[in-house]
């Protein structure tokens, strides 16, 4: 399964933050597994409150991962 665009955006803005999964889900509040499962495509369409969460763990605007 193919990654999806929110997905790739999580993972590029996650690396230019020197983070690993682990670091981001922990800020998060979520299971790196759920957080891989995103970033990889299996999961390609998170709730909005993972989006949130994710969001504010990487200190982005939430409109940045899902343009």
């Amino acid at each position: 399964m193919g990654r999806s665009r929110i997905g790739t955006k999580i993972k590029r803005l996650r690396e230019q933050k020197e983070m690993t999964q682990e670091q981001l889900a922990r800020k998060a509040g979520m299971h790196r597994v759920g957080l891989a499962k995103i970033e990889s495509g299996e999961r390609p369409n998170p709730g909005v409150l993972t989006v949130k969460k994710i969001a504010k763990a990487l200190s982005v605007p939430i409109t940045d991962l899902l343009d």
